[in-house]
């Protein structure tokens, strides 16, 4: 009896060892894929407005949790921080900002948040800005000592900044270089071919000038051979006779073609004037209001791609 109860109870050993061993290795397989995916979750990026959330979604994909702190449609110059912003900070493992001034607010806001861990990517490292225009009759009411902030515009330096996005990224998170490197690879591309869209379809209209109402395209304009000739300031409540007198001189100086207004800006009040100066109104969209989506800055760049072919044919 002695040996066919050693070979029963043999066959039954093996049976339970091969059970364990797979359950080990699957647990193992598992725990592994959860912390991969705890990881990606737990990496916690904030952008500070619009350009720059959709730019660093463009180079995480869906593979991080990226939020946007300012939210699409509020007035990023003179925005003031709100409890919530700090809470969202003090959790967060990467700020990605625009830079060159543009965010005023965040200095005060990451020193209140308190979480020395909090990596920061400047968005704007090593572009060169252009000096605001501090002209005091067309006065944009944002001045910026660092230059012009609005680089975001220019479809060139847009890919100065996703680079720089995707290395801030790479550095500050290693363990997803090769998806950060792959996603920025193909939207970069994408900027590239607006570049040579623009290029191509504004060179008939090189030289044409434009009056606006806010001082966010001078990379727009020198990058495709436009020129932005003034930046007139208008009251938020009503029109004036003078405010009407200030456009029609700027109009007559610069022999525009179009007055250029914003999505955002009272159209009623500038179709006043443009109906007094018997011009046409274009808008060109800063876009720092929108939908939240990487693919939405080229649908807003070929409508002012076209609005600017309008204004200057």
């Amino acid at each position: 009896m002695l040996p066919n109860f050693f070979k029963l109870s043999s066959k039954h050993w093996s049976a339970r060892f091969l059970l364990t061993v797979i359950a080990f290795f699957t647990t193992i397989s598992v725990g592994t894929l959860a912390s991969v995916a705890q990881n990606q979750q737990n990496t916690r990026i904030i952008a500070t407005f619009l350009p720059i959330y959709m730019f660093t979604r463009g180079v995480t994909g869906d593979d991080a949790q990226v939020d946007i702190l300012i939210p699409p449609g509020a007035e990023v110059h003179d925005y003031q921080a709100t409890p919530g912003n700090v809470r969202e900070l003090a959790r967060a493992d990467i700020l990605v900002k625009n830079g060159l001034g543009m965010e005023e607010f965040l200095e005060q806001l990451i020193a209140n948040a308190g979480n020395p861990q909090l990596k920061q990517i400047d968005s704007s490292q090593g572009i060169e800005p252009i000096e605001d225009d501090h002209d005091d009759d067309h006065g944009h009411g944002h001045e910026h000592e660092e230059g012009n902030p609005h680089v975001w515009l220019d479809p060139v330096l847009a890919q100065q900044q996703v680079a720089n996005i995707r290395d801030g990224l790479i550095e500050a998170d290693p363990a997803n270089a090769e998806t950060y490197r792959t996603n920025a690879a193909a939207y970069i591309e994408q900027l590239q071919q607006l570049d040579e869209e623009f290029t191509q379809r504004l060179a008939p209209v090189r030289g044409c000038k434009f009056i606006a109402f806010h001082d966010a395209f001078p990379y727009l304009a020198r990058r495709y051979g436009l020129e932005q000739m003034a930046i007139v300031e208008l009251p938020e409540d009503s029109i004036t006779p003078s405010d009407i007198q200030r456009v029609a001189e700027a109009v007559e100086q610069y022999q525009v073609k179009a007055l250029l207004s914003e999505p955002q800006v009272d159209d009623k009040r500038l179709q006043q004037i443009a109906n007094d100066l018997n011009l046409p109104v274009e808008q060109l969209d800063p876009i720092e209001s929108g939908e939240a989506d990487p693919q939405y800055y080229f649908q807003a760049m070929e409508q002012n791609l076209q609005s600017l072919e309008r204004a200057c044919q």
